[in-house]
């Protein structure tokens, strides 16, 4: 318990300091040159005896992703994994200010948070560098709005643990918990090719675009079942058509967001789409699909022993959210997410962390990470 709780000290000492530098940077996904300066920032407040290596992203025309590396002595491999871009465009971008108990910020609780938690726990275990043969950082910079295949898997084969710092939770009695089980995420695009017209001398030589997607978005959020076998949620997101206000749209395109279960579901949903509205046609693919998470048949023993040496209990949840974790989860079965602080408003200009989150979730990574690497003396 000793050096869970120093570490876990340790960390909120700087936790705050380095969360507003994290956070003054502005980083949506796709913005090379924020992404940069936040892994220069990182790269500061990584160990010492950390190795940083640069590494292609997943999407193209990003900045590459940063593996920081850090060798020990003994046995027991993990990963930690976090990202630094946001989905908050340069012009809505808040720096760090706190607000009572609430670091509010953009990207505060998704995640840079998260990302101080990471480099926190690197810190501590490099004063432990018996107790482990590796442990590494991942961060990527195109977690918020990759379409592209995840590139990294590979890269960690053979890794005994994958630990990700997305935001943390409680259960409802205030527990603290993490996340072992994700559902599959997907982004279904439609585009509509119709025929433009005068939409007051002759609308009905037109082929209406905006229409058809219309129709679209009610199949697909007819299809949304949270209660039903695959728990799925269909959402329209985003619909752009038209460019003039007296013209048929002869074109455009609508976004959904589908969660489920099973990745096959997304497929069912696609079937609802119709080939033909007035005219129009309709073209729909999965733009993005994410797999699905469910770690709790490999993940109940290491939070057992996580739980004694924190002495609380650390209870396994779920949660709907998509993370990077869920990539991992098929070929490194013991895979662990939600290990960040606590907050709230992710993705809104009100996104915070709560301060006294800090403590609690450092001592919960932190046990996490001994339980996985077997350390005795904690």
């Amino acid at each position: 318990m000793g050096w869970i709780a120093d570490s876990a000290e340790e960390i909120v000492a700087r936790a705050e300091r380095e969360l507003e530098a994290l956070v003054g940077v502005s980083s949506p996904s796709g913005d090379a040159p924020g992404a940069e300066e936040v892994f220069a920032i990182v790269q500061a407040l990584l160990p010492a005896r950390a190795s940083v290596e640069r590494v292609p992203c997943s999407s193209p025309d990003h900045a590459p992703d940063l593996v920081a590396r850090l060798d020990g002595t003994g046995g027991g491999r993990v990963l930690l994994v976090g990202h630094v871009d946001t989905v908050i465009a340069h012009d809505d971008h808040r720096p760090l200010v706190r607000e009572q108990d609430r670091l509010v910020g953009s990207g505060a609780i998704d995640m840079k948070g998260g990302d101080v938690l990471a480099v926190g726990v690197l810190q501590a275990l490099a004063a432990r560098l018996g107790d482990f043969d590796e442990v590494a950082l991942l961060l990527v910079c195109d977690e918020e709005w990759r379409t592209a295949p995840f590139a990294h898997v590979e890269r960690f084969a053979g890794f005994d643990a994958v630990l990700c710092f997305e935001a943390g939770q409680t259960t409802p009695s205030g527990e603290e918990a993490v996340v072992v089980r994700r559902k599959a995420a997907g982004t279904l695009h439609v585009r509509a090719a119709g025929v433009s017209a005068h939409s007051g001398s002759a609308p009905d030589r037109g082929r209406n675009a905006l229409l058809a997607l219309a129709v679209a978005a009610q199949a697909v959020a007819e299809a949304h079942d949270p209660t039903g076998p695959d728990r799925l949620t269909a959402v329209p997101t985003v619909l752009r058509s038209g460019d003039a206000f007296n013209v048929v749209p002869s074109g455009g395109e609508l976004f959904c967001d589908l969660r489920a279960d099973r990745h096959e579901a997304f497929h069912d949903v696609m079937a609802l789409v119709p080939g033909e509205v007035g005219g129009a046609e309709l073209h729909a693919e999965l733009a993005r699909l994410w797999p699905a998470m469910d770690a709790r048949g490999t993940t109940g023993e290491v939070l057992e022993r996580a739980a004694a040496l924190a002495g609380r209990p650390i209870v396994a949840a779920g949660r709907g959210g998509a993370s990077d974790a869920s990539h991992f989860a098929a070929t490194i079965p013991v895979t662990i997410d939600g290990l960040g602080p606590r907050g709230g408003g992710a993705h809104a200009p009100h996104e915070y962390v709560l301060s006294a989150s800090i403590r609690p979730r450092a001592e919960v990574a932190l046990a996490v990470v001994a339980a996985v690497l077997g350390m005795d003396g904690c």
